[in-house]
């Protein structure tokens, strides 16, 4: 076994590689970026190795450094995790030439593999069925395999994946901006822009195939994972085994996945990707030679540590009974949180977050403990997954666990993982890669949010409460108390990074709390300890929410001088941020002005002060969180003012360009 591996990554999969190089004994090292020092706690590396630069290719795609560096720590292998460069080459095959250990595939398998172009070819060859589609250089040859084909078809990179470098087109008219935008992206995510176009399945099931080799010729498949709940082509729940699947079609993917390892004769962890038809016809999409963010949901039915296999498969070990002869048990459901906001676009999200994750029950797979959020990086922020008897009681329990979750600072995907996993159609088995699509992300998250409103009721008669209590005179009058009738007051509150109106009244007794028209009567509002000033946290009784469908008591606590109260019951608690009343006067933009809505690079401009431009046109491209963002007119104009410049780095809120209304 290895004395040390250099972990050439970071966030949750480099905690989650530490965790299994600990339990075999090896000794540990990581790389970290400037912007990840003191990220993780002491305990969990041997040694940390930082490398300069304040861009990913000083940084995390630095192969020459990531090499001096595990030569610097007396490393003897490198284990790249996922993304970054766990599906180069190159790396692999520099990590060999320096005398390490690369804890994957051969380069050479890497490299043909790894060409979506030439995967696809090796696998027709051997009878694994694969997409009608061809290999495009130009928007004119998209042309010609749709007359071939015909629409929709799906652009993607040849040389990667994570849904990046990826477009669907539809016409001809959107052939030239998704050809250029797909080129784009696979350039600056991969370095190389050869694209791939193959015909569209409208209502498909992803599902693919965990297979597992090691150097003595054995392979075998660890069942398949429906990965069908996407959005953009990356994946948000997976879950394995895949439900309401014909045990016929089961069978052959996992027939096909281990003809397909066996024909690159792979070794260590690999997945075969798979689109599934509604008639249960199946097509090869591509192969991931590396671990998979989603591999969780197989460890959990087959009791199988895939990282710790990964080292003992390289280490020169041959696969044991437990994996040539797996089974599963139960069912495993896993949902990714992410720093995303799906009520405004899924806008990446940056910002210092405040949570605890290693509060749960269930397994939680993160990085750090809150910290600063980056928009350099992946969104991915943590991986819950729940293992039960049935799927219905993993699901249950995986929403439940998310509903509790109380992490505040940055928005995230949370209340739509809830929703979906919540929603009938997933229950029944149903979803297909278009459930994103045919259901307003908007919509499946106010259905959570509508859940919490007594919740929301309470946190703002806490807040009024704690307010009231630190201007109060006298014991004597009531918290609350006026002269005349108190009419409606509005405020707004933040609860998972979405902002709510309300408005209150208070009244002898109690406060009236109206949120989307329906009237919460708050009572028992009176405090065990009323030296609130002399506390940052005050404690509260338990509280009666009258008027509300679900009726429940709430306890709260309210944390003043943060503006934030935490509320909660028996099954649901979230933070609520009570935001200034007040706006910065000088943070108010005129009408026509365009301001950034994440931190990110601008990578292009595509206007000039005085250009006219159409509704909808692109005037700026931004990349964050390695996706690309493009921001475009919101009405024909003409240009004022352009503010930044290609390869500037912007904050949320930053001024880009000023249109006027043509006149």
């Amino acid at each position: 076994m290895f004395n040390k591996v250099l972990i050439a990554n970071r966030g949750e999969i480099a905690v989650r590689i530490a965790r299994s190089a600990h339990e075999l004994e090896i000794g540990t090292a990581l790389i970290v970026a400037n912007d990840d020092i003191g990220a993780y706690p002491s305990s969990f590396v041997g040694q940390s190795v930082v490398l300069e630069g304040d861009d990913l290719a000083s940084t995390y795609l630095n192969i020459d450094a990531i090499i001096a560096a595990a030569k610097s720590v007396g490393a003897d292998c490198i284990h790249p995790g996922y993304g970054f460069l766990s599906e180069n080459a190159k790396f692999a095959q520099a990590v060999i030439d320096a005398g390490l250990t690369f804890i994957g595939p051969s380069p050479e398998v890497i490299e043909q593999m790894g060409s979506k172009v030439e995967a696809k070819r090796l696998m027709a060859s051997v009878g694994v069925p694969v997409l009608d589609g061809a290999p495009i250089d130009s928007a004119a040859e998209l042309l010609v395999v749709a007359n071939k084909v015909g629409w929709p078809l799906l652009i993607k990179a040849s040389a990667g994946g994570g849904g990046r470098g990826m477009r669907v087109v539809r016409s001809d008219a959107e052939a030239a901006e998704h050809f250029e935008a797909a080129r784009r992206e696979a350039l600056k995510s991969f370095g190389d822009g050869t694209l791939l176009a193959e015909r569209y399945l409208e209502n498909p099931r992803h599902i693919e195939v965990q297979v597992f080799g090691d150097q003595h010729g054995n392979i075998v498949d660890l069942f398949e994972r429906d990965c069908s709940v996407q959005r953009r082509h990356q994946k948000l729940i997976e879950e394995s085994p895949a439900p309401n699947l014909d045990e016929s079609v089961r069978a052959a993917l996992r027939a096909a996945a281990r003809l397909a390892a066996k024909t690159v004769a792979y070794v260590g962890a690999g997945t075969v990707e798979f689109i599934v038809d509604t008639d249960g016809s199946f097509a090869f999409l591509e192969m991931n030679t590396r671990l998979q963010v989603e591999h969780p949901v197989t460890e959990l039915v087959t009791d199988l540590d895939l990282v710790e296999w990964q080292f003992r498969v390289a280490a020169g070990e041959a696969l044991e009974d437990e994996l040539l002869h797996a089974t599963t048990t139960g069912y495993a459901i896993e949902a990714r949180l992410c720093a995303e906001d799906p009520r405004n676009g899924f806008l990446p999200q940056a910002g210092q977050l405040d949570t605890d994750f290693q509060q749960f029950t269930l397994r939680v797979d993160a990085g750090m403990a809150g910290g600063l959020v980056s928009s350099r990086y992946d969104p991915l922020l943590a991986k819950f997954i729940a293992h039960g008897e049935t799927r219905e009681e993993a699901a249950d329990e995986l929403a439940w666990q998310l509903r509790v979750w109380d992490g505040i600072g940055v928005a995230t995907n949370r209340d739509l993982l809830v929703a979906v996993l919540e929603d009938p159609i997933f229950l029944a088995g149903g979803v297909t890669t278009a459930f994103l699509e045919q259901n307003d992300p908007v919509m499946l998250c106010d259905r959570v949010t509508a859940s919490r409103h007594h919740l929301l009721a309470a946190a703002v008669a806490s807040w009024l409460c704690a307010v009231g209590g630190r201007t109060s005179t006298t014991d004597i009058i009531p918290i609350g108390f006026r002269n005349v009738p108190d009419g409606h007051n509005a405020m707004s509150v933040i609860e998972s990074g979405a902002h709510t109106e309300v408005s209150y009244v208070m009244a002898a007794g109690e406060i009236q709390v109206t949120i989307a028209g329906v009237t919460h009567c708050i009572t028992s509002l009176e405090p065990e300890d009323r030296d609130i000033e002399d506390r940052p946290l005050a404690l509260y009784p338990m509280f009666a929410v009258k008027g509300s469908t679900l009726g429940y008591r709430t306890i709260t606590s309210v944390e003043v001088p943060e503006r934030r109260v935490f509320v909660s019951r028996s099954d649901d608690q979230c933070w609520v941020e009570f935001p200034e009343r007040f706006s910065d006067a000088t943070a108010t933009v005129a009408s026509g002005s365009l301001v950034a809505a994440m931190p990110g690079l601008v990578s292009r401009i595509d206007v000039h002060v005085g250009a006219h431009v159409a509704e909808g046109d692109v005037l700026v491209i931004m990349e964050a969180m390695k996706m690309e963002h493009v921001i475009r007119a919101p009405f024909a104009g003409v240009v004022e003012a352009v503010h930044v410049t290609a390869s500037t780095q912007v904050e949320a809120g930053q001024l880009l360009v000023e249109i006027g209304e043509q006149t």
